[in-house]
């Protein structure tokens, strides 16, 4: 399952400079739906902060379709190395449907958890 998404997530991540001393696409993001389609983002840098994650990317693209569960996730440098989610992406995930809990997020190192394992005792799945 993660040969394909790195695989997807690697084809997208190709840095581009942007005007200002921004970026996008260093990094892409490769997340398998429920509906088994694999929705691609890439992140952009850009200066005073400005910019979102491409694992945010990739969920835009799920919502587009309506789609808000995922099975699997994944982002890599533009080297195909495969990084960890940031906090801020794993709270996205979360919100975007309860059931993420259950994704399967790979780490580097070829080592995977779940969603909920990289968010113990997170405040909605507490409450």
């Amino acid at each position: 399952m993660f040969t394909e998404l790195i695989a997807a997530a690697h084809a997208v991540a190709k840095p581009l400079d942007l005007t200002n001393g921004g970026q996008a696409a260093s990094v892409g993001a490769a997340l398998l739906g429920s509906d088994r389609q694999i929705y691609t983002g890439v992140c952009i840098d850009m200066a005073c902060g400005i910019g979102f994650c491409a694992e945010a990317s990739a969920m835009a693209e799920m919502l587009k379709r309506h789609a808000t569960r995922i099975e699997a996730a994944v982002a890599v440098n533009a080297q195909g190395q495969v990084l960890s989610p940031c906090g801020r992406c794993r709270e996205m995930m979360l919100q975007l449907d309860p059931a993420n809990a259950a994704t399967r997020v790979a780490l580097p190192g070829g080592r995977e958890l779940s969603l909920a394992q990289l968010m113990p005792h997170h405040w909605l799945q507490d409450a």
